[in-house]
This record gives structure tokens, sequence and C-alpha cells, in this order.
């Protein structure tokens, strides 16, 4: 059987294992050390702000984040529902509600018209927005100039979910630096990976200061170990950290193998009338992390499943787009502002193998089933 195929599998090399190698040598095994010090430090230089935090999750960031700029039981945050589920799931940890806003349908992003729609009217509700977290979506920035506005024109705080966006742009600002805060993800699947973790970006010192207490159990600097406040085990492991800064140094080569990937794909589909590459125009500012393809049944004469079964046989991994957050049932009493263009996203989308890491041979494979199938339709 043919080696499968990932969409978005870890890009590791020989300078990673040399890192990794390195840091155990060190002797710095348990959690923290110098490779810690050192990858914030890099990252937040790369990214243009003055600290970063590394945790063991993009969601720990996103979690942190939100308790440091206060959010609470009761209040509202409003966020992006073409998102994954950790977006949510982190204002459900502060016992806030998630108010979900729909997509820009060119980009999938946060349409700014309806988030002023959505503070417009929880302002004359009198309920009490703690928070905003928009989400870049497969690496396309959102349009922070619009947002940002937005956020302040309503004095509501912006924490940027920049998971899927690390070395995009907006305006000329590396994703990753917009708002109170940002957080990046390094999941496995990710642009960059340290296996799991995240990191969280900001200017604010004292924000920094705040969440990197509570990531190391909120202990305060005694002798014995005392605590006035419930803290989480949120910090990134020495080792990972040295694995991130070899990942971090070949980013921008990453970055390029996936933007290859997805000429190729912009090539392969380009005659195909009903299918278009998701986010294509305007997308020189992302960082492709991954490549998505749009489907018009009623003009392919066939579905994003069919074309996904026809991969899945040749052991080549696509998925859908995210499913939106309103329509998760454990999310689905929740309210929003919904106009419907992320459930057709959803419908019409599939993403494909996109990876830094895909081989030659491995990338004409895939093409060769697309084609393949194209020809059978």
């Amino acid at each position: 059987m043919a080696e499968r195929i990932y969409m978005s599998s870890p890009d590791v090399t020989e300078r990673e294992e040399s890192a990794i190698i390195a840091a155990i040598r060190s002797g710095w095994i348990a959690p923290l050390g110098p490779d810690v010090d050192s990858f914030e430090q890099e990252l937040a230089a790369r990214l243009g702000v003055a600290y970063g935090v590394a945790l063991s999750s993009g969601t720990a960031a996103l979690h942190l984040g939100l308790l440091t700029l206060g959010v609470k039981p009761g209040d509202v945050v409003v966020t992006s529902t073409m998102t994954f589920a950790a977006t949510t799931n982190a204002i459900v940890y502060t016992g806030a509600e998630p108010f979900f806003v729909d997509a820009d349908l060119a980009t999938g992003n946060m349409d700014p018209v309806l988030l002023r729609q959505a503070l417009t009217s929880l302002r004359e509700a009198g309920e009490e927005v703690a928070a905003i977290i928009p989400v870049d979506l497969l690496g396309k920035a959102v349009d922070y100039t619009a947002i940002t506005a937005i956020a302040e024109e309503f004095s509501v705080p912006l924490l940027a979910d920049a998971a899927e966006s690390l070395g995009a742009s907006h305006a000329g600002r590396a994703a990753g630096s917009f708002g109170r805060a940002s957080v990046v993800s390094f999941n496995g699947n990710k642009i960059m990976t340290t296996s799991g973790g995240g990191m969280l970006l900001t200017d604010d010192e004292d924000l920094a200061r705040r969440v990197r207490y509570l990531a190391t159990q909120a202990r305060q600097p005694v002798a014995h170990y005392e605590h006035t406040d419930v803290g989480y085990n949120y910090r990134m492991s020495n080792l990972l950290a040295a694995l991130g800064r070899a990942q971090l140094s070949r980013l921008d080569e990453m970055i390029a193998r996936r933007r290859e990937m997805r000429e190729l794909y912009k090539e392969l589909f380009a005659s195909v009338d009903g299918v278009e590459v998701f986010g294509a125009e305007g997308d020189e500012n992302d960082n492709v992390w991954l490549t998505s393809i749009l489907v018009d049944e009623e003009r392919t004469g066939w579905t994003p499943s069919d074309l996904s079964a026809a991969l899945a046989a040749d052991d080549i991994e696509s998925r859908p787009l995210w499913k939106p957050m309103h329509k998760q049932p454990v999310f689905a009493h929740l309210r929003g502002v919904i106009n419907g263009a992320s459930e057709r996203l959803f419908e019409r989308g599939l993403t494909l193998p996109s990876g830094s890491a895909l081989t030659a041979s491995q990338r004409a494979r895939v093409v060769d089933r697309i084609h393949d199938f194209l020809r059978e339709r």
C-alpha cells in the first residue's frame, strides 16, 4: 500500500534533532530553562512585540489571556464562529459566554460589519462585553485595521487568535502583534511546531508578567510553596522550546514550500468550472498554512465529499473546512450574529494536503490523483 499523505504533517529535519539533543545534554530537562527564554525573545523580536510567554498550548494562551484581561463569569466574549473549538472552549473556561460573529465569505474571517452589529446590540441590551477574539483563518490575517478601530470605538479589548497565521501579516504588521495580546499555536500540524505548545505575545509588560505567573501555578516568590491565586500548569518545557527555536529559524523556508503547493493547486483548478482556491485573491500576505478549495456542485457535478473519497482511496488525507461553532452541538444554544456565510463555506469547502514536508513524489501523487478524478468526471 502507498504511504499515507497527510494534510499538514510536521516538517522536522536534522536541525531540530540537533537542537533537542543539545537541550538534553545541557541538563535543562525539567520545564523552563534557557531555550524557553531564548524562544520567547526570538519570536517576540520576529513579530515586533516586546514580550512572549511560551505555554503548553495555544488554548492555554487564550485562556490566560482572557483571565488577565479580566474576563469573568457572566461576561460576554465576542468571537468568530468560523474556527476550531479551542477558541470557544477557552472562553467557556473563564465562565464567560461566547457570542458568535459570522464570516466574510471571501476570507472566512470575522466580518467587521457583523461585529459592529453584535457590539451595538449587546450594548443596547446593557450586557458587558469583556473581550473580542477574532480568528485568522487558515493563515490569512483578519482585517485588523477595521476590527481594531471597532474595538477601540466600543472600548473593548482585543485578543487576537493568530493560532493559524504565524508568518502572515496585515497592513505591514506581523500576525501575532495585534490587540492587547495575540496568541499563536505550535500544534503538530501548524506552520511550525513544538509538538504541542503555544505562545502569548504582547507589548504590555504587566499582562505578560501576570500570564507568566498564572502559568506557573501562581506560585509566590518565597522559599516554600505559597499561593494567593488559583494557578495553572501551562508552561512550555525547555526541550520543546529548543525544537521551536530550530523551527523558527526555518519558518520562511517552510512558508515558501507551502506557497509552492498553493500555486500548484491554483494551476490545477484554474480551468475547472465551479472550483476556486479559497482565499487565493490577495494571499501574498498569508502564510498559506492550509489550502482549501470551494466547490459549486451545480456547476461541477461533483461534491467536496466526492473528491475527498477519491483521495482517501489512495490514502491521501483531506477534510472539510471548520464546522462553524454555532452549528456544533455543544455550542448550538449560544447567541450570535449569523448570516450563513460560514455554513456555506463549510458545505462547499475541502482542505487539501498543504504541508511543507511533502516530498516531490507526494506532491505529484496528490496532483495526479486529482487529475484522474477530474478526468473521470
